[in-house]
């Protein structure tokens, strides 16, 4: 038996900046007829920035959907023209300062498979250089440094929600423990 589910109809419900809206008739694999709603997201990337060995870079930001500040990696969405490597590249500089001599993709995760075609490209970066942040207007962060140790515990404790980071977490205790 397939898992497959086939698309009868597409409809676009909204169409943003970041996020395209979609409702769709689709065939599921028994024959029977459903809905699915979902947004269609362009991607993003995500970086675990290592400043000395074992201390990653972080960020304070308030996300507005939630109406609270979240502790997080830097990460940014990707523009069109991109790279994978040029998007992570960029939002480093841009909401950290930091420039990176040493760059590995890690893997990619999807933070939201139930309603978001979202891909998030997981990358580590090294040999890091500060310099200055370049925000985009309207964006407001703070940048500080934890141990991996300590983000660790900030999970478990409820101080770090944001999948993500969390996803990144499990990532950066296999890369940089070795």
């Amino acid at each position: 038996m397939t898992l497959d589910e086939s698309c009868l109809e597409s409809e676009q419900t909204y169409s943003g900046y970041l996020l395209k809206v979609f409702r769709d008739k689709v065939v599921l694999p028994d024959g029977a007829i459903a809905t699915r709603e979902y947004v269609r997201h362009g991607g993003a990337c995500v970086i675990i920035a290592e400043v000395r060995p074992g201390v990653l870079i972080f960020e304070r930001q308030f996300r507005y959907p939630v109406g609270q500040v979240f502790l997080e990696l830097p990460a940014g969405k990707i523009d069109a023209g991109d790279t994978l490597l040029g998007c992570a590249q960029r939002e480093l500089r841009e909401e950290t300062g930091y420039s990176a001599a040493d760059w590995q993709h890690l893997g990619v995760m999807h933070p939201c498979i139930g309603y978001s075609s979202e891909k998030i490209d997981i990358f580590l970066a090294r040999n890091l250089t500060p310099g200055e942040q370049e925000l985009d207007a309207g964006e407001f962060l703070e940048v500080f440094e934890l141990s991996l140790e300590d983000a660790e515990d900030a999970v478990f404790d409820g101080r770090i929600t944001d999948a993500k980071t969390i996803a990144c977490l499990f990532w950066a205790r296999r890369f940089l423990r070795r």
